[in-house]
């Protein structure tokens, strides 16, 4: 049996969160469990519906998109956030996946790829499109000639950083280097503190830019998983 997915939608448009909650309805596996209109609201939702995916709109009154994101995922972080707006400029993008924001998706895409964005960030994966990522990409700069850390990755843990580019989960990651799945958890950890990195998408970026990956290959992965 499907998981069911809990989803809290954040937008200060009511017909946009209608739009959302009409299509999400025709997603067997998908339940709206609410709907904030402004930051503030989608922060107390989220604690009081605990959902597993919240679809955060970015600007929204009384707190923007990217503070909700920021308390939400510090108060649960089992709770994952896709940011889901207008606007692709880079000091939106970068702040929101410092944030903690799993996925970035804008408003125009197709609802194939919101709902296929949704999955991905429930299973705790990094969701951002291409077009998305190289823009982040060009905010962050070209790598840097000093190591980010004193303490180097291991060859393991370069392995596993690839996977986690490629969107991989902990289980799949585990499958594939025939290792238990508390392990692959151990390794993306000590690569977040190693890398003083907030989370998985953040790690992909870092992949990314140092060349352990490429869009083209990351999607080429997603294609023939889905």
């Amino acid at each position: 049996m499907t998981q069911e997915i809990r989803v809290l939608i954040a937008d200060d448009h009511a017909i946009v969160r209608k739009g959302l909650r009409a299509l999400l309805n025709e997603i067997e596996e998908m339940a709206v469990v609410g709907e904030a209109a402004d930051g503030r609201q989608a922060v107390d939702l989220a604690a009081e519906t605990r959902p597993d995916v919240v679809l955060m709109d970015i600007v929204m009154p009384h707190m923007d998109g990217i503070e909700a994101t920021r308390q939400i995922t510090a108060g649960r972080p089992k709770t994952r956030v896709l940011a889901l707006t207008s606007f692709a400029a880079d000091d939106k993008l970068f702040p929101a996946i410092k944030a903690g924001a799993l996925g970035y998706l804008l408003k125009d895409s197709d609802p194939e790829d919101l709902v296929r964005a949704i999955r991905q960030v429930h299973r705790g994966e990094p969701s951002l499109p291409p077009n998305i990522a190289r823009k982040v990409l060009h905010e962050l700069g070209r790598p840097s000639s000093k190591p980010n850390t004193p303490e180097p990755l291991t060859e393991r843990e370069v392995e596993v950083l690839r996977f986690v580019a490629q969107g991989l989960s902990n289980q799949e990651i585990a499958d594939r280097l025939t290792i238990a799945e508390v392990t692959v958890r151990t390794h993306v950890s000590n690569i977040l503190g190693k890398l003083h990195l907030a989370n998985r998408v953040q790690a992909t970026l870092y992949a990314l830019r140092e060349g352990l990956a490429s869009l083209e290959n990351d999607l080429e992965e997603e294609q023939q998983r889905d």
